[in-house]
């Protein structure tokens, strides 16, 4: 019920309260479960008042971080969230293997190998998330970490890890786990530390399906089959979706979840030659009021300076005087798929002007204006036109093929990716220096 409320934007609301509902009936019936029986006793007491102070404390961190976090923030949150379901499956599993079992034979072994198999899929997960987590936060450089040889490290990892495996099966030494737990944390870090900016929504994607592997490696070690039938549905379908995001962005998949796997170093230096032009909100207030037909295209930019209330409010004021007023948003405009579509139903912008780059892209070259609002890596024309680039061969949209374009910017530095945009110096096209917020509203008052 929840992921189909989910999947229309009316009943999203419902689908959230559905899943709230769906985890309060999973605690209240493990907890049951666990204790069947042995009410009253002693141990029961004391393991229930630390499970109850564990659920206070740790809902009370996460209502307080749902509170005070920003829509811009979303995808660190997303991210930092993941580490914690990989730090639960370690955790999980060195109780695992701490723990008195019972078993003998080769279902010994199998509990062995669960064990091992858990630890290294947390372990991964925690520590790329963490990285994801400090990327998309700006608290670390977004450029692809480029270390000697980072195929070889990673290819090797995973050897290690199988061979450690098997190692571990037949001799279950404690020091074992600890040299694959350390190999699986830095395996993590490297993974996602090799992928760039410009494949972050893909990470964030990708470590989603990290995480349901991990609470499905759980659900083994706990011999709880619902915890391994939705881990592997969160696994599978996290896997679908990095492959979808994938296809949209024209990259590898392969590539991507390998850590950059195959991808060289840029042979483009990314500098762009000839100088932008500045235009006044009174020159651009006249260039709308001349217009026929004008695209709006969102991005981060506008997410930080919440400017999609004034985009709205001038859509409104555009579509009065007659002019045909549509929004094209790229797969991965914001650093998370659906993030302008949020921003933007929330400021009721109607849905049917909002459309995806595949259905307006061959528009532009009948548009009279594009106005670019804090988006950067999503419009840039070196994607397209330029094979060295750190983004070739990136879907964008093709904003420069309109008859002007406004760019909404503080500056002329370089988006996510770290890539330069040749957008800012076309001839068609115009910079409006400012906070977004700030120029969409001067704008306003102009027209």
């Amino acid at each position: 019920m929840s992921l189909a409320g989910l999947s229309r934007h009316d009943t999203a609301k419902a689908g959230v309260s559905y899943g709230i509902a769906g985890m309060v009936i999973a605690l209240v019936a493990t907890v049951s479960a666990t204790f069947a029986g042995a009410w009253g006793e002693p141990h029961v007491t004391t393991a229930l008042v630390l499970l109850v102070v564990a659920v206070l404390v740790g809902g009370a961190i996460g209502l307080w971080r749902a509170r005070v976090v920003a829509m811009t923030g979303m995808p660190e949150l997303i991210a930092l969230l993941h580490s914690f379901v990989g730090l639960a499956a370690v955790l999980v599993g060195w109780n695992g293997a701490l723990e008195e079992t019972g078993m003998t034979g080769a279902l010994l072994d199998i509990h062995h190998a669960e064990v091992f198999i858990g630890v290294f899929i947390g372990a991964v997960t925690f520590t790329g998330s963490i990285v994801a987590f400090l990327k998309l936060s700006a608290r670390m450089k977004s450029a692809p970490l480029m270390l000697p040889g980072k195929n070889a490290l990673n290819l090797g990892a995973l050897v290690a890890f199988v061979v450690l495996t098997v190692w571990y099966v037949i001799t279950p030494e404690l020091w074992l786990l600890v040299v694959v737990t350390a190999l699986a944390l830095a395996l993590g870090w490297h993974l996602v530390a090799s992928i760039g900016g410009g494949d972050m929504p893909v990470v964030i994607s990708m470590l989603n399906s990290y995480s349901g592997w991990a609470a499905a490696a759980a659900g083994f070690l706990l011999n709880n089959d619902l915890l391994i039938v939705t881990g592997a549905l969160v696994g599978s379908s996290g896997a679908y979706l990095s492959y979808i995001m994938c296809k949209a962005m024209n990259r590898s998949f392969i590539s991507v979840i390998a850590g950059g796997f195959g991808i060289a170093a840029p042979t483009s230096s990314g500098e762009v030659e000839g100088e932008s032009r500045e235009i006044t909100v009174e020159d651009a207030a006249e260039l709308l009021r001349d217009a026929s037909s004008v695209i709006i295209t969102p991005g981060y930019g506008m997410a930080v300076a919440q400017a999609q209330y004034p985009v709205a409010e001038l859509t409104s004021r555009l579509r009065e005087r007659g002019v045909r007023v549509r929004f094209g948003i790229h797969p991965v405009a914001g650093r998370l798929p659906g993030h302008m579509n949020v921003l933007l139903a929330e400021a009721k912008v109607p849905y049917d002007i909002v459309e995806e780059m595949d259905e307006i892209n061959d528009d532009f070259p009948e548009t009279t204006v594009v106005l670019v609002i804090g988006a950067n890596d999503t419009v840039n024309p070196a994607a397209a036109e330029d094979p060295g680039s750190p983004i070739a061969g990136m879907p964008v949209l093709k904003v420069w093929e309109a008859k002007n374009v406004v760019v909404f910017k503080r500056s002329m530095a370089s988006g996510y990716a770290g890539v330069a945009n040749p957008l800012f110096t076309r001839d068609n096209a115009q910079m409006l220096f400012g906070d977004a917020k700030q120029r969409v509203e001067d704008l306003l008052r102009v027209l």
